[in-house]
C-alpha cells in the first residue's frame, strides 16, 4: 500500500495492533474533546500565500539549544513504542538522526538510555518525570549524561494519570502495560530504564493500566522549585513540557527553564484545555524571546509547521515496517509543505 501521508499510518496501525495497544497509543482522557481539538484547531488557521517569489532554494535547518538540525520538526516521547514493533526506539533514535533532526527518548521507554545511544550518532533529549525517591531521579539523570543525552524534557503536567477510559474499558484482569507486555510480546520487554532500579511493583486498581504505578512513584509534590533542583545535580538544559499558560510561561523563564515545550500531554491528561496550537502564541508572548518554544500535539502534515514551530509525536508509523516507515514519517513533513 503506498503510503501519501501521515494519517494514512494510523489506519494501518489500527488494522496491525492489537485492539489495547491501539487504544493505549491512540486515545484521550475522558470525552476525548481536547484530542480533537488538537487537530481541528490547525484547520482553523489559514495562510495568505504570497506570490512571485523565489522558492528554488529552501533552506529548512534551524538551531535548538545550539544544536543544528535539518528541519523545526523534532520526535517528542512516547512511551513503550516495542508495543507497536520490535525496533521500538531503535527505529525511532536511527530513522531521527538519519533524517538530521532530534529524538525525545521516554523515561517509559522500551530501550534504555544506553541501549538508544548505542544505535549510533545522534542528537537525544530524555524527557523525565520526577519520583518520590529523588535518588531514582539523579540515577535516571546522570545515565542519560553519560550516555550522551543533549537536554531534560521535564514532564510537569502528570501528577496523576488521566482518566483513559479506553484504556480502563480494556484492562480486565491486568494493568494494561503488564498484560500487553507480558502476553502480546514477551515477558522479558519492560520498561528498561527503570532496570535495578527500586521502584516497587504495579498493583491493579479500578483506573488506567498505568495509573497505580504513576500514584505510588510520581512525585505530586512536584513544584517550580524542583526545576532548580534538577540544574543543581546536571549541566544538560532543561525544557519543560506541559506548558499552556502565559503565567507558566513566565515562571518557567524565572525558574531558569532552558525552554518551554507547550503541550497538553497528547490530550491524555485533562480534557477540555486549549489545543496547543490555540495556547502557543500567548506562551511565546509571555517569554518575550528570552527562552525557545515549542509545540506538541496535533502536528499531521507539513503544513502543520508552517502554522507552528512542532515536536512531533507520531509512532503509528512503527508498527508499519519500523525504521523504514519511521524514516519516511520524518522526512514526509519536508515534502508535504
Amino acid at each position: 500500500m503506498k503510503i501519501t501521508n501521515v494519517t494514512e499510518y494510523e489506519a494501518i496501525a489500527k488494522e496491525k495492533l492489537p485492539k489495547m495497544v491501539y487504544d493505549y497509543y491512540a486515545s484521550g482522557a475522558e470525552d476525548q474533546w481536547t484530542l480533537q481539538e488538537n487537530r481541528n484547531a490547525f484547520a482553523r488557521i489559514l495562510f495568505r500565500p504570497r506570490i512571485l517569489i523565489d522558492v528554488s532554494k529552501i533552506d529548512m535547518t534551524t538551531t535548538v539549544l545550539g544544536f543544528k538540525i535539518s528541519m523545526p520538526i523534532m520526535v517528542a516521547p512516547t512511551a513503550m513504542q516495542k508495543m507497536a514493533h520490535p525496533e521500538g526506539e531503535y527505529a525511532t533514535a536511527r530513522a531521527a538522526s538519519a533524517a538530521g533532526t532530534i529524538m525525545t527518548l521516554s523515561s517509559w521507554a522500551t530501550s534504555s538510555v544506553e541501549e538508544v545511544a548505542s544505535t549510533g550518532p545522534g542528537i537525544r533529549f530524555f524527557q523525565l518525570y520526577v519520583y518520590k525517591n529523588r535518588n531514582v531521579v539523579e540515577q535516571l539523570v546522570r545515565r542519560a549524561e553519560r550516555a550522551g543525552f543533549k537536554a531534560i524534557a521535564l514532564t510537569v503536567d502528570t501528577p496523576r494519570l488521566g482518566r483513559r477510559e479506553s484504556d480502563i474499558k480494556n484492562r480486565k484482569f491486568k494493568p494494561l502495560c503488564v498484560l500487553i507486555l507480558q502476553i502480546h510480546f514477551a515477558p522479558n520487554l519492560t520498561l528498561k530504564n527503570f532496570e535495578g532500579l527500586d521502584l516497587g511493583k504495579m498493583d491493579e486498581a479500578n483506573d488506567s493500566g498505568l495509573a497505580s504505578y504513576v500514584a505510588g512513584q510520581i512525585d505530586r509534590t512536584l513544584s517550580w522549585k524542583d526545576v532548580q533542583w534538577l540544574q543543581t545535580i546536571t549541566k544538560m538544559p532543561i525544557l519543560v513540557k506541559g506548558v499552556l499558560t502565559g503565567e507558566d510561561a513566565r515562571i518557567a523563564v524565572q525558574a531558569g527553564a532552558a525552554g518551554i515545550i507547550v503541550s497538553n500531554h497528547g490530550a491524555r491528561q485533562l480534557d477540555y484545555v486549549p489545543a496547543t496550537i490555540s495556547a502557543l502564541e500567548e506562551v511565546v508572548k509571555a517569554t518575550q524571546g528570552r527562552i525557545p518554544v515549542f509545540l506538541d500535539g496535533g502536528v499531521r502534515r507539513g503544513t502543520c509547521e508552517r502554522q507552528g514551530p512542532v515536536v512531533s509525536s507520531a509512532f503509528s508509523s512503527l508498527c508499519y515496517d519500523g525504521l523504514i516507515a519511521t524514516h519516511m514519517l520524518a522526512h514526509a513533513y519536508r515534502y508535504l509543505t
